[in-house]
C-alpha cells in the first residue's frame, strides 16, 4: 500500500507526462487553425469533467459562490493558453518549456499586489536570477529578437494570475468546478473563431485532437490530487522533468537540439523556482503554481 507522499509523487509524474504529451500534440497540430485546436481542448475537457463530477451535482453543476473570480480566472487562463499554443507552434519545444518555468517568478510578484504578501530578500534574489535566465534564453535585441519569445512570457503572466485566483477559489470551490468553468470558457471562445477557419480532420487526426482535451483535463486533475496528497517540497521538483521530455521529444520528432544558452537560461529559471518554492515551504505557505490549461 502506497503512502500519501508516494501517491502524490505518482500523481505528479502522471501530470507531467500528460502535459508533455498535450504539448507535443499541440505543436504537431499546426496544420489546423488555432481556434479549432482550442475547441478540442475545451470541449473534450468539459466532457471529462462531467464524467468525474459528483452525481448529485449534474443538475446544478453551474452553482458557484464566486462567479466574478471564476470569470477573471478564465480570462487570464485563456490568455495564457492561447499564448502557449502560439509559442509551441513557432518555437523549439525545449525553449517554450524552459521559459514556462518562470511562472513562479511572476506569481511571487503578483502575490505582493493581489494578496498583500511580504516577499523577503531570498525570493527577490530568486526573481532576479529567474529574469536573468529568461534574458539568456530570449537573447533580446533589436536586430535578432524573435517576436514569438513574447508568447511564453505572456503565458507565464497569465498563469501567474491563474495561480493566485485558484488559491482564492479553492477555499470555497471544488477543483473540478474550477477546471470545468475554464473548459467551458475555452469552448465558447473557440466557437467564435470557427467561422474564420475549420479544417476537417481525418480519423487519426481527429483522435489526436480529442486527446488534447483529454490529456489537458486529466493533467490538471492529477496535479491537484498530487498537491492534495503529498508535500509540495517533495513533488514540485518533478515538474522539471518536462524539460527532459521536451528535449527528447523535440530531438526525435522535430530534430530540435537545444542551444547552450537555452540550457543555461533554463537552469537559472529552475534554480529560481526552487528557491521560491523552498522559501514558501519554510514560511509555511504552500503555493500551488501549476499550468491549469
Amino acid at each position: 500500500m502506497l503512502s500519501k507522499n508516494q501517491l502524490g509523487f505518482l500523481y505528479m509524474l502522471m501530470s507531467v507526462c500528460a502535459f508533455s504529451i498535450m504539448d507535443i500534440i499541440v505543436k504537431w497540430s499546426e496544420a489546423y487553425p488555432l481556434g479549432q485546436v482550442l475547441f478540442f481542448r475545451g470541449f473534450f475537457g468539459v466532457i471529462l469533467y462531467f464524467i468525474i463530477m459528483p452525481r448529485d451535482r449534474i443538475k446544478n453543476f453551474y452553482l458557484t459562490k464566486r462567479p466574478g473570480l471564476h470569470f477573471l480566472r478564465c480570462m487570464s487562463g485563456l490568455i495564457a493558453l492561447v499564448a502557449i499554443f502560439i509559442a509551441l507552434r513557432n518555437l523549439p519545444l525545449a525553449t517554450v518549456v524552459s521559459i514556462s518555468f518562470a511562472a513562479p517568478i511572476f506569481t511571487t510578484i503578483f502575490s505582493i499586489f493581489l494578496l498583500s504578501e511580504k516577499v523577503g530578500i531570498f525570493r527577490w534574489i530568486a526573481v532576479l536570477v529567474g529574469f536573468i535566465g529568461i534574458l539568456i534564453i530570449t537573447e533580446p535585441g533589436f536586430s535578432s529578437f524573435n517576436i514569438y519569445f513574447i508568447y511564453p512570457i505572456i503565458f507565464c503572466l497569465g498563469l501567474s494570475y491563474v495561480a493566485i485566483a485558484i488559491r482564492q477559489l479553492s477555499t470555497t470551490e471544488p477543483v473540478w468546478l474550477i477546471s470545468l468553468y475554464f473548459s467551458i470558457a475555452i469552448t465558447l471562445v473557440s466557437l467564435v473563431t470557427l467561422p474564420y477557419g475549420w479544417v476537417m480532420p481525418n480519423f487519426s487526426d481527429l483522435l489526436l485532437l480529442m486527446l488534447i482535451g483529454v490529456f489537458g483535463g486529466v493533467a490538471n486533475l492529477w496535479l491537484g490530487q498530487s498537491y492534495k496528497l503529498a508535500e509540495v517540497s517533495l513533488v514540485s521538483p518533478l515538474k522539471y522533468l518536462a524539460l527532459v521530455f521536451a528535449i527528447a521529444f523535440g530531438y526525435f520528432i522535430w530534430d530540435e537540439i537545444p542551444s547552450f544558452k537555452t540550457l543555461l537560461g533554463a537552469s537559472l529559471v529552475i534554480i529560481s523556482s526552487i528557491i521560491i518554492f523552498r522559501r514558501e515551504i519554510y514560511l509555511k505557505k504552500q503555493v500551488s503554481i501549476s499550468r491549469h490549461e
